[in-house]
């Protein structure tokens, strides 16, 4: 601004001397005229350069009217006292409407000034709230700062975790101490370390941060406007944290009364058939070999039941607090549902359930036992769901490189607005809630299963039919 200023000077001047050139030369006109052509020009230049330049233009307008309009013309003489003040009123009016009119274009100035710095603030409450969970909260926040309020650099240092968040340096060397020193409960709102500002951020009297922004050009009452944003946001930040933290707490405590609940009830029904094996066989020690081997290959069997039961519960809960990992192995799907079957026969019991897979299945790599447990829940989810006298069909083919399975049953159907919702953990739909058993988690497990493969699991329903379909790639033991 200053290097235009001897540019500024001169054309103010310049125009000055035009005026008089014109009103003197040209167009003949008498001195109250000139007068208030000069205070037109002196009110122009002050409204578009500044006082400095306007108070110039005064003087020199003032010597000129006095040269070449007052009486005698031609000398800085005035013969008639009247001119002189006249000749000062001019002065005092031009200095004075220059003054004024500077102060009114610096105070608009200021207010446009003020109206984009609430405009940034706006700007940057909005940014706050769209911030997602792809980086650090902390670390987003100050990019958009920086961003809003063309920062060069800024640095955030966060109280409670230690963490120094950096934007236009690698990191804050050589101010970490005073970045410190400000988030602490004693130390001053505001701070200079050229070129930096370092600035407190308070949640009310509690300092939670401290700020360094170089490049800012921002009042202290807009650099405490920021700071007050930047705590409500970490505040926000941590609440939500918190928020997240009491719902898995609270969604693990029912993670667990749920499998206690469901393994109570599973496991019933083959201890039950164990101990009515073990119990005949003590009460009659010389039942005959024949009754003897059949009794012990029923308890038996229960008992393998019994430990696949307990193996599911313990799957169930890992993959619902951990990473799926694959173990993938070479097998045939065909195999895999055979295998479901024969260990929910006890829930199958007589109903009529179908397998239709009439072309070979291709051998493929998959994790097998975590396959059987997806599937074993959408089988079980089917049985559940409709009548005892109602099929429930199981196929599986192969296209285009895609492995699909399929299970429908023909019972009631799912209403199309709960189809978003069924493969959420712990949802269940409130028309059947408290009609049928259940926790909630099988669809949840099984599309996370599937996921796992890189495959998918959808559904599609109307009244009277339901399918589940599992679409898998065909992969290769290496590939796998």
């Amino acid at each position: 601004m200053l290097r235009g200023r001897p540019m500024r000077v001169l054309v103010s001047l310049s125009g000055v001397v035009v005026v008089t050139y014109v009103a003197y030369r040209l167009i003949p006109v008498n001195a109250t005229t000139v007068g208030f052509a000069y205070l037109l020009l002196i009110l122009i230049v002050a409204s578009t350069s500044g006082f400095l330049e306007a108070a110039l233009c005064s003087l020199l307008a003032t010597l000129l009217f006095n040269f070449f309009f007052l009486p005698p013309v031609g000398t800085f003489t005035v013969a008639d006292p009247q001119n002189w003040v006249a000749l000062f009123s001019f002065l005092a009016t031009s200095l004075i409407a220059s003054r004024l009119s500077t102060k009114a274009k610096a105070r608009a100035s200021e207010a446009i000034e003020r109206q984009r710095d609430l405009e940034r603030l706006y700007a940057f409450s909005r940014a706050m709230l769209l911030i997602d969970k792809s980086s650090p909260f902390a670390k987003q926040l100050v990019e958009k700062l920086a961003e809003i309020f063309n920062l060069q650099a800024a640095v955030l240092y966060e109280r409670h975790t230690g963490e120094f968040y950096c934007v236009g340096i690698s990191a804050p060397e050589g101010f970490e101490d005073d970045l410190r020193l400000a988030a602490l409960p004693d130390a001053r709102s505001t701070e200079e370390r050229p070129p930096y500002a370092i600035v407190a951020v308070r949640r009310g009297s509690e300092p939670v941060a401290s700020m360094a922004l170089r490049g800012a050009t921002m009042p202290d009452s807009v650099l405490q406007g920021v700071a007050n944003l930047v705590a409500i946001g970490l505040e926000r930040a941590r609440a939500q944290d918190l928020a997240q933290q009491v719902e898995a707490a609270r969604q693990s405590e029912q993670l667990r009364t749920t499998l206690i609940d469901a393994m109570a009830h599973e496991f019933k029904t083959p201890l039950t058939l164990i101990k009515a094996a073990t119990t005949s066989l003590l009460a009659n020690p010389d039942v005959p070999t024949e009754s003897r081997q059949e009794q012990l290959t029923i308890a038996d069997e229960e008992a393998e039941h019994l430990r696949e039961l307990i193996d599911d519960a313990i799957e169930m809960a890992r993959l619902d607090t951990a990473r799926i990992e694959l173990h993938p192995e070479m097998a045939n799907l065909h195999d895999t549902l055979q295998d479901v079957l024969a260990s929910m026969r006890t829930e199958i019991d007589e109903r009529p359930v179908r397998m239709l897979c009439h072309d070979p299945l291709p051998s493929m790599a998959f994790d097998k036992r975590l396959m059987k447990l997806a599937i074993r829940q959408l089988l079980d989810n089917a049985l559940k769901y409709t009548s005892a006298e109602t099929a429930v069909e199981m196929g599986a083919q192969v296209k285009d490189g895609v492995l699909s399975v399929e299970i429908t049953d023909y019972g009631k159907g799912i209403p199309a607005d709960e189809q978003l919702r069924i493969f959420d953990r712990f949802y269940r739909s409130p028309s059947i809630k408290r009609q049928i058993p259940g926790s909630g988690l099988g669809l949840s497990i099984a599309h996370g299963i599937v996921r796992a493969h890189n495959g998918e699991l959808t559904v599609s329903s109307r009244p009277g039919q339901t399918t589940f379909r599992i679409t898998l790639p065909v992969l290769r033991e290496e590939v796998a």
